[in-house]
């Protein structure tokens, strides 16, 4: 590993332990995919997501972060991030939930996230709710595919802010989160910002694992944190969504590492392919 201005270059063997961690939070978000329905706990869904880790060996590098107390984050309708699973938080139908899970496998750590419009909400509603969770999965895509066309960490937000400001009615973009480095700890340099800046950032080199993460608001991206220190809500109390993924650039090209297929079918559209360490 060679390390330049905080970042970590990985060689491809480290790669493929990030590539382990990563395809476990994915394994985490299948089993969730599974156990979420209206009536059920943000709790009980964290507790899901802890027997998952625990079953592989590994535990969330989320659960003591800054003593956040939780093995997921769980964020629901206007919550934009951060939200801590507790037993009165009850989903209801036609919620928007973004789940946000970590795990830390062999000193390496995956981090990912993904949305659902639960079934059973006001029609008008839930077709709000699935524009905005389709939007913001797909600006993810579109920074994806910037990382393995573009030149510099800058081109990713670039991207994705260009694709959301084509949208209509334009999501927000929060501005107060970022992507970022991973690797032998959750959150490292260089920030991937995911909207246009003057300053394009690093270049982009081999080695690198990145995560991109859009955040979008059906209204404002105004935002305020709990008392808890955590839970972080709209201001106008409009709907939030987040989806993140976790992505190697390596000599031949970029892999997503908590995708099964490496990212093939999600980059499919935009005419990359997603080029796979030997497994």
């Amino acid at each position: 590993m060679r390390r330049r201005n905080g970042i970590e270059y990985k060689t491809d063997e480290q790669i493929l332990k990030c590539r382990r961690a990563a395809l476990l939070v994915n394994d985490v978000h299948t089993a969730l995919r599974e156990a979420v329905r209206p009536g059920v706990s943000t709790k009980e869904l964290d507790n899901v997501a802890k027997n998952v880790l625990a079953e592989a060996g590994a535990r969330s590098n989320f659960y003591g972060y800054f003593d956040y107390p939780a093995h997921t984050c769980i964020s629901v309708n206007n919550t934009i991030v951060h939200g801590i699973p507790s037993e009165e938080e009850i989903l209801q139908p036609g919620d928007l939930v973004s789940f946000d899970c970590g795990s830390l496998l062999d000193g390496w750590n995956g981090d990912s996230c993904f949305s659902v419009v639960l079934p059973g909400g006001a029609p008008e509603v839930t077709a709000r709710r699935q524009r905005l969770s389709d939007i913001t999965e797909m600006s993810m895509w579109v920074g994806i595919a910037a990382m393995a066309t573009g030149k510099f960490v800058g081109d990713i937000g670039r991207a994705i802010d260009d694709y959301v400001t084509e949208q209509d009615p334009e999501p927000g973009i929060v501005e107060d989160f970022t992507g970022h480095g991973i690797g032998t700890a959750m959150h490292q340099p260089p920030n991937v910002f995911n909207f246009a800046t003057r300053d394009r950032g690093p270049r982009l080199r081999p080695g690198m694992v990145l995560c991109i993460e859009p955040i979008l608001t059906e209204g404002d991206q105004a935002n305020y944190t709990l008392e808890d220190g955590w839970t972080t809500k709209t201001v106008d109390g409009k709907d939030a969504c987040h989806w993140e993924s976790q992505i190697a650039l390596h000599q031949g090209g970029i892999w997503v590492l908590n995708q099964p297929d490496g990212g093939a079918s999600g980059l499919a559209p935009f005419g990359v392919t997603p080029v796979p360490l030997g497994e």
